[in-house]
C-alpha cells in the first residue's frame, strides 16, 4: 500500500508505531469488504452482510375478532389509508399484534393504490381488493379462489353498509346517523358508489358518501376475518353462486360457447343495462321484501299494456323497456324519486322518439337502489 493512501490518523499521546500500523491494517481490510474504518478502529464488531430472515408463504394466521377488524378498518379509512389499505391494515394490525413477524414487517401502505377503485379509476372496489390481498397472503393459491369468490360475491349481493355497520360505535365519528343501504350487483367501485349516491341523493364529495365507504371498509374487514376464521377452522362452506340470470348471456359468450369471449362471475346487467345484455326475466339482485313487479296486462298486447309495481321505501326508480337484443327502447321512468306505494304505468309500444316499434319480445325492467327485476312482454300488432 502506498503511504499516501493511508488514513490520516491524528497522533495521540501514547500511540506507538506498532499500534499505528495495526490500526492502519484494520482500515485496509475494512475498505476491501466495505466496512467503516471508524467501526474497526473503535473495536466494534464488523458484519460484512446483514443476515435476512426468510418468511415462507402463506403467512401465518390466527383466529381474530371480526368486530375488532371492523373498527380498525373504519379508523384507518379516516386516518388517510382509505378503503383498500384500511381493510388490509384493519386485519394485518391484529395479526401483527398476535403473531409478530412477518406481519410487523409488511407495510400496509402498499395497498394505497386500491383507493377509489384504483386511485379513483372506479374499477375494483378498494375494500374487496384489500380483503382479497389479505386472503392471498394467508391462503395458498388454489383454496384462496373460493374464499375470494365468497367475499366478492357477498359484497355484490348484500345491502351495504350492513345493519351492523350502521349500529357500530366508531372511534372516528365524522357522521353518526344511519346511512341508506343499497345492493351494488357489481364489484366495481363506480357502480357501487354511483348507485348509492342515487339512492341516498348524495354527491361523491359528501361526508355521508365517505362515511358510507368507511363503514363498508369495516364490513369487508369483518367479513374477510369471518371467512378466514372458518377456513382455518375447516368449517368454511362457500355460499356464493354465479347469478342464474347470466346463463342467457354466457350461453352465447361463455367458455362453452362458440364466441367464448366473456369470463365473469359478476352480474352482467350491472354493467350492461345500457342495451348490450340479452334476456332478463327474473329477479336478479336485492332484497325483494316489499318489492313487486307484476306481469304486464294484457300480454301479449297490440296497442298498449299496463305495468304494475310496488316499492316499500321512498327511492329513485327506473322503469325501462328493452328489446330482445338488449337495446334500450323506452324510458318510462328515468331515475325519478318516488314515494312508497303501488304504481301502474302504460307502455303504448312506442320508443323514446315516439315511433312505433316492431312486433316481438320486449323486456320491462324495474330498477331501484335495492332491487332489479325484468319481465317479458310480447307485442303483437
Amino acid at each position: 500500500m502506498n503511504s499516501e493512501n493511508l488514513p490520516k490518523i491524528e497522533e495521540k499521546k501514547g500511540l506507538s508505531r506498532r499500534n499505528f500500523l495495526i490500526n492502519t491494517s484494520k482500515y485496509a481490510i475494512g475498505a476491501a469488504v466495505g466496512i467503516s474504518a471508524l467501526e474497526l478502529l473503535n473495536g466494534s464488531q464488523a458484519h460484512a452482510e446483514t443476515k435476512q430472515v426468510q418468511y415462507t408463504w402463506p403467512y401465518p394466521y390466527i383466529t381474530l375478532d371480526p368486530e375488532v377488524a371492523r373498527l380498525n378498518a373504519h379508523t384507518l379509512y379516516w386516518g388517510g389509508k382509505d378503503c383498500c389499505a384500511g381493510v388490509f391494515g384493519g386485519i394485518s394490525q391484529s395479526l401483527s399484534t398476535g403473531i409478530g413477524a412477518p406481519w410487523t414487517e409488511f407495510p400496509i401502505e402498499v395497498m394505497l393504490f386500491g383507493r377509489g377503485g384504483g386511485v379513483s379509476w372506479g374499477s375494483l372496489c378498494g375494500a374487496i381488493n384489500g380483503g382479497a390481498a389479505l386472503i392471498s397472503l394467508t391462503v395458498a393459491k388454489d383454496p384462496s379462489v373460493a374464499l375470494i369468490n365468497e367475499l366478492w360475491g357477498w359484497y355484490t349481493t348484500q345491502n351495504l353498509p350492513t345493519d351492523a355497520a350502521n349500529a357500530a360505535t366508531y372511534t372516528v365519528q365524522n357522521y353518526t346517523g344511519t346511512l341508506p343501504q343499497n345492493v351494488s350487483g357489481s364489484p366495481l367501485c363506480h357502480q357501487s358508489v354511483s348507485q348509492w349516491c342515487l339512492v341516498a341523493n348524495k354527491k361523491v364529495s359528501d361526508v355521508e358518501r365517505k362515511e358510507r365507504c368507511a363503514r363498508i371498509a369495516g364490513d369487508i374487514a369483518a367479513k374477510t376475518v369471518e371467512i378466514l376464521n372458518a377456513y382455518y377452522a375447516s368449517t368454511f362452506v362457500g355460499t356464493f353462486a354465479d347469478p342464474s340470470t347470466n346463463a342467457s348471456c354466457l350461453s352465447c359468450h361463455g367458455s362453452a360457447s362458440t364466441a367464448n369471449n366473456v369470463m365473469t362471475h359478476m352480474e352482467c346487467v350491472s354493467c350492461h343495462s345500457d342495451g348490450t345484455f340479452h334476456t332478463k326475466v327474473e329477479e336478479i339482485s336485492g332484497n325483494s321484501d316489499g318489492y313487486e313487479l307484476d306481469n304486464a296486462y294484457p300480454n301479449p298486447f297490440n296497442s298498449s299494456t299496463t305495468i304494475k309495481f310496488s316499492i316499500p321505501t321512498n327511492e329513485r326508480v327506473r322503469l325501462e323497456i328493452y328489446d330482445i337484443k338488449g337495446k334500450l327502447v323506452s324510458s318510462i321512468i328515468d331515475s325519478d324519486m318516488m314515494n312508497t306505494g303501488t304504481y301502474e304505468f302504460t307502455w303504448n309500444g312506442n320508443n323514446n322518439a315516439g315511433e312505433e316499434v316492431a312486433n316481438g319480445i320486449y323486456l320491462a325492467k324495474l330498477t331501484t337502489g335495492n332491487f332489479m327485476k325484468s319481465i317479458r312482454i310480447n307485442l303483437l300488432k
